[in-house]
């Protein structure tokens, strides 16, 4: 199955342009407008390659006992279940927050 990649690598028009009717479209222009056209094609693909995809992928949820679990797995675990933790929670605070929720299935 071709990617969005393979398709505007086939396309004509990334390589040599739309041909242009304006006063730009001049013979010695023509040229530059069809490398800009492709550099940008390019530069747009790299961006989206770079920046679309998951560069910080999420971390995983804690395994084990929350009893055993660290004060960052723990509100690691509550902030992905959008129940954010206070910074002056205690970990008997936080350990009791995570047992009450730990029924609640993840959306």
């Amino acid at each position: 199955m071709p990617t969005p990649l393979d398709n505007a690598m086939k396309s004509r028009n990334a390589f040599l342009g739309k041909q242009l009717r304006s006063p730009l479209a001049h013979s010695c222009l023509r040229p530059l407008i069809h490398n800009a056209a492709f550099t940008g094609l390019v530069t747009g693909v790299a961006v989206w390659a770079i920046w679309g995809g998951d560069m910080f992928p999420q971390e995983e949820d804690p395994k084990g006992a929350p009893d055993t679990w660290s004060k960052e797995e723990m509100r690691r675990w509550l902030a992905a279940r959008n129940l954010y933790p206070q910074p002056s929670d205690s970990r008997e605070q936080l350990l009791d927050r995570i047992k009450a929720n730990m029924r609640i299935p993840r959306q």
